[in-house]
């Protein structure tokens, strides 16, 4: 069996793939994704950060490639058309950034809570005149969540743990651990009105895509605190900054903007009370670790034909 390996895991993969799977034969690509050797008979393709022309160029000097591994989440920027006009099984990372991702949730949330910023640069000399009545926190306050995949599970944890009430949605409703409540993607909505914080961390798909409008934050409660981890088109931009700048919502933690990189003049940076980070929050030293485990993981499956995990549905986008 032959498989496809970017150059930028070669150090990782290949000594994990010659104990494990002796018989595997790995062909790497260099950061263009032009592989080192012959692909006509590979049937494994793991996908790194190329673009898409380049992606398109290593299938096509691949014809029996049959699953394809993307370290990714987000599947909206590669050419699903593409790979299901050839049959090909796509997988993702989904879940893998899930912890760094939660984590960086409380971090939005807690700066916002405990005014972090503010006391950061506190002044020296006016250093007992802090009003205790200016900061906020967490117990008891309602933490709704949209989209309870592997990043939502994650966050629900940690927010469980610092006394919150959770509440979310997901395609299926179904019980799901450290959340009380959990509803179907068309009832989310009926979350908004309980939420003192409202976490995104959809997918894009056209489903989602500006599902967070005007309509939706009215339905918040005044001076909740908005968090957006899952992709910025989630979000109508002019309702948000709308809301910000009425003091309508008390605050944004975003890692996901509508363009990006987001342009220097963009509106977005002179919202009030907003936090924006450049799509940072999955960083990890873990990070590669576990989309090589998953990868290895689903290897081990696929060369057994069992069921792969994380197999993106087409037809719904993620």
């Amino acid at each position: 069996m032959k498989v496809i390996i970017p150059e930028a895991l070669s150090n990782y993969l290949i000594p994990k793939l010659a104990e494990r799977y002796p018989d595997v034969v790995p062909v790497t690509t260099n950061d263009a994704g032009v592989p080192n050797g012959d692909v006509h008979d590979a049937v494994v393709y793991v996908r790194w950060w190329n673009e898409m022309d380049e992606f398109r160029r290593t299938l096509e000097a691949a014809p029996l490639v049959r699953w394809v591994y993307t370290p990714s989440a987000g599947i909206e920027h590669m050419d699903l058309a593409f790979m299901r006009q050839r049959n090909i099984v796509l997988t993702n990372a989904a879940g893998v950034h899930g912890i760094p991702i939660a984590e960086w949730v409380m971090l939005y949330l807690l700066s916002h809570a405990k005014k972090a910023f503010a006391l950061h640069h506190y002044p020296r000399d006016a250093w007992y005149e802090v009003e205790q009545s200016r900061l906020d926190e967490l117990d008891g306050k309602t933490m709704a969540i949209l989209g309870l995949g592997g990043i939502g599970q994650e966050t629900a944890k940690r927010a469980q743990a610092f006394g919150m009430r959770v509440i979310g949605s997901r395609r299926t409703p179904q019980p799901t651990p450290y959340v009380d409540h959990v509803v179907g993607d068309d009832d989310w909505k009926s979350l908004l009105p309980e939420a003192d914080v409202l976490v995104i961390a959809t997918p894009s798909t056209e489903r989602t895509r500006g599902m967070v409008d005007a309509a939706a934050l009215a339905l918040l409660k005044p001076k909740a605190y908005l968090i957006n981890v899952g992709r910025g088109d989630a979000i109508d931009t002019p309702a948000l900054i709308d809301a910000l700048s009425s003091g309508r919502l008390a605050g944004a933690g975003l890692d996901v903007a509508p363009e990006e990189p987001l342009p220097i003049d963009h509106p977005l940076w002179d919202a009030p009370n907003i936090w924006i980070t450049p799509h940072v929050t999955s960083s990890s030293p873990n990070g590669r670790k576990r989309m090589m485990g998953l990868f290895l993981d689903n290897l081990e499956r696929f060369r057994a034909g069992q069921p792969l995990h994380n197999v993106v549905n087409y037809d719904e986008g993620y």
